[in-house]
């Protein structure tokens, strides 16, 4: 008698060449599901094959300003996941085009392909805040849940891991900066999050595991900025006086710094951090945390040694032993 195993779930992921989505591709393939990758440009997304088996993760292209490519991209699929996002506007590449509008297009052909869907979206945004990322994260949510009723979405703190662009960012700037500037004067509250943790949720709702609804994903510590940037010193062993710098002149910095084609920081960004991104106590009592999914998140004071060490005087044969 021949045995007929079952074809393992189809998942596609937009925006899995990225730095979260390398994660969660990781995180899919070793569950043995297929993964189709939809990104802009296919050949740059080569280094997510070693993370799966020979033929199990395809990358194919897909624009999310585009509809029909949307469509191509979640055909046969079983399971849809949008990890696109944009930190700054450049070009065609606009907050309410990728985020809003594109985050509806994708649920939409979800629904129409009959496929689960799960949304990445931010931990912080609100409909008034001053920042156009924000709110065009928020208005991708409330798109999502009109165009797909059963999404799960996530919304994770800072996410840090080895390729982030925060810890990452600010210990490269310790290296030639006689300082590091506190905007807003560093009180603004964080929960960092772990890719690797945010990325084992997502895998989870694929397995369908996580019940339908918005989800807060922060790590086990409550941090200010001026905490963080604590942390990176104390890690990369450098002495730099942490200067407070006033809404008003970081907004007027950055918005020479923004006219950059990749720029450090922009006004859009300076406004973001006036909003805390920490994890409310109404999703702690509902048991939409990682706690509530089961999953123990790991603290920045482990995992972020483990890469900024590079960042020290002597790399990894730096002489400094951290406390």
């Amino acid at each position: 008698m021949t045995v007929i195993s079952e074809t393992p779930k189809l998942v596609t992921v937009f925006g899995g060449s990225g730095y979260v989505g390398r994660h969660v591709v990781r995180a899919l393939a070793k569950r043995g599901y297929r993964v189709r990758v939809a990104c802009r440009r296919p050949e740059l997304a080569h280094h997510l094959q070693p993370l799966g088996n020979v033929g199990q993760i395809q990358a194919v292209q897909a624009n999310v300003r585009v509809r029909w490519s949307i469509d191509r991209a979640v055909e046969g699929a079983d399971h849809v996941i949008n990890l696109v996002g944009i930190l700054h506007e450049s070009g065609r590449q606009k907050f309410s085009d990728i985020q809003t509008q594109g985050a509806r297009a994708i649920a939409e052909a979800a629904t129409a392909a009959k496929a689960g869907f799960t949304q990445i979206s931010a931990l912080g945004p609100h409909s008034e805040s001053a920042s156009g990322y924000a709110r065009s994260k928020v208005e991708g949510e409330a798109a999502v849940q009109a165009a797909a009723k059963r999404a799960v979405i996530f919304r994770p703190s800072i996410i840090f891991g080895p390729e982030d662009q925060f810890y990452n960012r600010f210990a490269n700037m310790a290296r030639f900066m006689p300082l590091l500037p506190l905007i807003g004067g560093g009180k603004t509250l964080m929960q960092p999050v772990f890719v690797g943790d945010v990325a084992e949720a997502v895998a989870r709702s694929v397995d369908g595991k996580v019940k339908p609804g918005v989800y807060e994903l922060g790590g086990p510590e409550v941090m200010s900025f001026r905490d963080c940037m604590q942390e990176i010193l104390r890690v990369t062993g450098r002495k730099r006086p942490l200067i407070s710098v006033p809404w008003w002149l970081a907004e007027l910095k950055a918005s020479f710094l923004g006219l950059l084609p990749n720029p450090v920081l922009t006004t859009d960004q300076v406004a973001q951090l006036k909003d805390d991104s920490i994890v409310s106590l109404e999703a702690e009592k509902q048991g939409r945390t990682l706690a509530g999914l089961g999953i123990q998140p790991q603290s920045s004071a482990v995992i972020v040694p483990t890469y900024l060490w590079r960042f020290r005087a002597a790399g990894q044969f730096s002489p400094k032993t951290l406390s």
